[in-house]
């Protein structure tokens, strides 16, 4: 996998994240397993995604890759909205290109039995994400809901007659990259 990413800054992040989701073309409202579809296509390696119940305290998401596809494994006891997000915040760490988390071998024997132990260990083998990664996976996470959320309200169109309307549509225009 390619080294993480490094923006320069959030307003970059925000600009490259916002992009990425207009070339998805994805609209509102928000289905995330959909955003995973059209991310998995434009990356040419598929995302799987995976309720488990997961140990409470602990980690509410993993990632992690193989040659072939992504898993995504999300906390499968808790709510549809917590979900949602525990999954985004992956995708974060897949479009910051973070590497893969970590787990106890047993948990990945137990979800794939079917993989060889020596391609669990090489998929778990990566730094541990520090705060930076973790900032820039929230970041990645958040951006992709407030763009949602601004599209979802912007789905019934004012009427660009009236200037309070043109006023309203222009501070959300392409040049804030919402759009």
């Amino acid at each position: 996998m390619a080294a993480a990413r490094r923006w320069k800054n959030e307003l970059q992040l925000r600009r490259t994240v916002r992009g990425l989701l207009r070339e998805l073309d994805i609209g509102a409202p928000l289905d995330v397993r959909e955003l995973c579809r059209r991310l998995g296509e434009h990356r040419g390696k598929p995302i799987q995604l995976v309720p488990y119940p997961l140990p409470v305290p602990g980690a509410f998401g993993m990632w992690f890759g193989t040659a072939a596809v992504d898993y995504i494994l999300y906390q499968a006891e808790t709510t549809p909205a917590h979900q949602d997000h525990i999954i985004l915040h992956e995708v974060g760490h897949i479009i910051s290109d973070h590497g893969q988390d970590e787990a106890g071998g047993d948990v990945w024997n137990q979800l794939f039995p079917d993989l060889p132990p020596n391609l669990v260990r090489r998929a778990l083998r990566r730094e541990g994400y520090g705060p930076a990664h973790e900032h820039e996976a929230e970041m990645v996470a958040t951006v992709i809901k407030e763009w949602a959320e601004l599209l979802d309200r912007l789905q019934a169109r004012p009427d660009r007659s009236s200037a309070s309307s043109r006023t309203l549509q222009g501070a959300f225009d392409d040049h804030q990259g919402w759009l």
